[in-house]
């Protein structure tokens, strides 16, 4: 009898973990989504309002200055609101306190660290390279979940089988066939400085996928993700806005530009509205890391590299007709081969056959 009450008791445990992984997976699945859905409003709201000056044909400011100070501003004023989205849901939760107690903890300070590495630098990185070598980078930046895996694997010992490696390269050969759907064109001479560049953007996400993921197994994943949207917001305010103004040659730049933006009523509307898809997208990520692992999350949330031009083409070019938001055939191949790498990772065809083999 006592066999029978363990094995039976194992067969529950068993069953229980199943259903928190597959759990896990659609919450990293979800993360990617609404990825696309911030990516796509954020878009729109650095096309409107003042930012329209700024971007329109005679912004009276430097090129460096468009390309760099205003992409990192249009960054840190998302992320910030996304921090008030944040900070209001603790609140009415009753976790504020929480989130102020964890802020002085080990976890806490690791949680910042990994915000600053995966905010303001691993996305100054990919705005920089992406200037320099165009949409190209995107796929290299698409090898965040692979670096995440392997570091999953070497720091936290999670399990990395064949099955899941090869979905993970399915989904990376995914990413590529939609990055190429934008490449074309004459190479700009900075390309390989852009590649290089667009590498530290993968490790610094990889890096932050794989170590927030596993804090928030310790951390509240909704007070983990306040800490690291209030920390990539005022970083990118308080420090990478002066420090790209002070490069382009005027730190004046900062303060003026900053001011003008936040109180441009009609973008500060919209970048509400991608704030809090993108407070989402980040503690979803979080969330299916810490359930179903940094490789599985981070490979899932990874079609953010189909999401985002679906949710540009949705909500840009659909709902808001814009022009040249249409999507090429080969992203939607390209998603079709996503959806079978991601359920390669989540599950193993020969069990799921022979399951429905046997109820046959």
């Amino acid at each position: 009898m006592t066999e029978s009450l363990n094995a039976n008791a194992v067969a529950l445990k068993r069953k229980v973990d199943s259903r928190f992984f597959r759990k896990g997976v659609t919450v990293a699945v979800m993360s990617g989504m609404a990825y696309g859905l911030y990516s796509a409003f954020i878009t729109y709201a650095m096309g409107a309002g003042i930012w329209t000056e700024w971007y329109g044909p005679n912004p009276g400011l430097t090129v460096f200055t468009v390309t760099f100070v205003i992409a990192t501003l249009g960054s840190g004023i998302n992320d910030t609101m996304s921090a008030v989205w944040a900070i209001i849901i603790a609140a009415g939760k009753g976790k504020l306190g929480d989130f102020l107690r964890c802020l002085k903890t080990k976890p806490g300070a690791v949680m910042v660290a990994c915000a600053i590495i995966g905010g303001p630098i691993a996305s100054a990185a990919y705005i920089i390279a992406l200037q320099m070598a165009g949409s190209i980078i995107i796929p290299i930046t698409a090898l965040c979940p692979a670096i995440g895996a392997l570091l999953g694997r070497i720091l936290f010992k999670q399990p990395l089988s064949a099955r899941m490696i090869a979905g993970i390269a399915i989904c990376l050969c995914a990413t590529t066939m939609i990055g190429s759907t934008q490449m074309g064109g004459d190479a700009p001479d900075t390309q390989i400085i852009g590649c290089l560049i667009a590498f530290i953007a993968a490790l610094g996400w990889g890096i932050e996928g794989c170590v927030a993921g596993f804090g928030t197994i310790v951390i509240d994943y909704e007070i983990g993700i306040t800490i690291r949207q209030l920390t990539s917001g005022l970083a990118n305010l308080i420090i990478m806005v002066p420090v790209m103004s002070l490069i382009a040659g005027n730190i004046a730049l900062s303060p003026r530009l900053t001011f003008a933006a936040l109180t441009d009523g009609p973008s500060m509307l919209i970048f509400a509205v991608s704030g809090f898809f993108a407070l989402f997208a980040y503690s979803l990520w979080y969330k299916g890391n810490s359930m179903c692992g940094a490789a599985l999350g981070m490979a899932c949330n990874g079609a953010y590299s189909f999401w985002g031009p679906f949710f540009c083409w949705l909500v840009l070019g659909v709902i808001f007709g814009q022009e040249g938001w249409n999507l090429a055939p080969i992203a939607w191949a390209a998603a079709i081969l996503m959806f079978i790498g991601i359920l390669l990772i989540a599950v193993n065809p020969l069990k799921l056959f022979r399951r429905n083999e046997g109820r046959a």
